[in-house]
């Protein structure tokens, strides 16, 4: 493979694997600020107990974070030095952003949230829960800020020409505030309060399979429940959103996703298909019309294909978009059903009821999960072959003196360390998950043993 090809599957790799954390730390940042405030004002043993449960398992996930992430910024200078020279001053502000005012909050109030406890008071701990919250919330934005301005380029100018071109910002919140920030950015957000709120109804639905900890845990499955139902509805609204901008600024992408080649034609919204790219049509179920509809309120008004597109200016692997694509799709309506049926059971006080329904929550932490990588996935290949969209191609983004074998190689060794480091993860939490709460807290909850009677069926 050349050096560009790698390059891609380098980063691809590196960032997949970083992005399993900061979703699952801002989703998780907020069930702490639930549990802990429910505890504030119930004054009940049973939050503060959660609370600090959770709090050891969002500092295992912030660390693992926070060193996979270091990894991405090295990689800007030595396999992409053309494109770090030419969007330095734009991506370089928006990193440091964040490390101002998203990564100093959360890092310094994580240390109150972690041995505060019993040192300050319970307001002033809140407080740094919710820090901590608003710190991981402002990591996103700030990295999303970057990623959009590179889809949907603004508040700029270029100065130099050839391969001394580079990207100069001339409005700082013009190109905060680019076309596609906020919709992305909302998208971004709610993805991850649905994998932060998932995990929490994993681990209960477990506790609840193994007769552990069942009153505690009824209380934190439904705290999670609402956070994840209402996340999931929210989802479909900003899906449409975001979906309505890449098809103003991005009328490429939204092709490819859906495979629509002919611009004389109504866009077809496909439940799941094959896309041919030899003979440029679509094989599978679709919804005559459907994106049409989605997009103009009608069913007949022609969309833009790829075909409007130069071969050189659209992208190559159309019917790899279109699989990611509808499998973030077929995720997110499957999160929705899933969760609207546990709150219809929880209305009918049924929800505790069913031991397969358990079984499907606790599996259910990698449905986010998997959203989120194929939503990403969607976003970035469906953005080829730019790097910053219509000004500047992968392939002129490259470093000029990184060979194939040294990409290959550094590739091998960050497969390696990164497979230990999941491996550590993945035995950390499950050590702190089997352990479950410490028995001493649970003992003085009301009503609570650490066995209870079987209920589920």
């Amino acid at each position: 493979m050349d050096v560009e090809t790698l390059s891609r599957i380098q980063f691809a790799f590196t960032i997949s694997f970083h992005y399993i954390y900061p979703p699952l730390s801002i989703g998780l940042g907020v069930m702490l600020v639930f549990m802990e405030g429910m505890y504030l004002k119930t004054g009940k043993k049973i939050y503060e107990t959660l609370t600090r449960f959770w709090i050891k398992i969002f500092a295992l996930i912030f660390g693992i974070g926070v060193a996979t992430g270091i990894v991405m910024e090295f990689e800007f200078g030595t396999n992409w030095a053309t494109y770090s020279r030419y969007v330095g001053d734009i991506f370089g502000s928006a990193l440091a952003a964040e490390g101002i005012f998203a990564f100093a909050l959360e890092s310094g109030f994580l240390g109150l949230l972690l041995f505060g406890w019993n040192r300050i008071s319970p307001k002033m701990h809140f407080f740094s829960t919710i820090m901590v919250a608003l710190g991981s919330m402002f990591s996103a934005i700030w990295i999303v800020v970057a990623n959009s301005w590179q889809q949907t380029p603004a508040g700029f100018h270029i100065v130099g020409e050839g391969v001394k071109a580079r990207a100069e910002v001339t409005d700082f919140w013009a190109m905060v505030f680019n076309p596609s920030s906020v919709e992305r950015l909302s998208h971004v957000i709610v993805a991850a309060f649905l994998a932060g709120s998932f995990l929490v109804l994993s681990v209960h639905a477990y506790y609840l399979l193994k007769n552990r900890h069942v009153e505690i845990s009824k209380k934190a499955f439904k705290m999670a429940l609402i956070v994840a139902s209402v996340s999931g509805l929210l989802q479909l609204i900003t899906g449409h959103k975001s979906a309505n901008g890449v098809a103003v600024n991005q009328p490429a992408k939204l092709a490819a996703f859906e495979g629509h080649y002919d611009s004389l034609n109504a866009g077809d919204m496909y439940l799941f298909g094959y896309v041919d790219q030899d003979k440029q049509k679509v094989n599978g179920l679709k919804i005559p019309g459907g994106l049409s509809f989605l997009l103009h309120n009608n069913f007949t008004t022609p969309v833009k294909g790829l075909n409007a597109f130069a071969v050189s200016d659209r992208p190559k692997h159309v019917n790899a978009i279109f699989q990611v694509y509808h499998i973030m799709i077929a995720i997110g309506m499957i999160i929705i059903g899933l969760t609207l049926f546990a709150v219809f059971l929880w209305w009918r006080g049924k929800l505790f009821n069913y031991k397969w329904l358990m079984v499907v929550f606790s599996f259910s932490v990698l449905l986010p999960q998997i959203g989120n990588q194929v939503g990403w996935f969607s976003a970035e290949m469906g953005r080829q072959p730019w790097v910053v969209y219509g000004l500047l191609r992968t392939s002129d983004a490259l470093s000029k003196s990184v060979s194939a074998n040294q990409v290959m190689f550094s590739l091998i060794l960050f497969t390696f360390i990164y497979t230990v480091l999941f491996i550590l993860f993945i035995y950390l939490l499950n050590k702190k998950i089997q352990h479950g709460f410490d028995e001493n807290s649970v003992d003085e909850i009301p009503g609570h043993s650490k066995r209870n009677n079987p209920i589920l069926k």
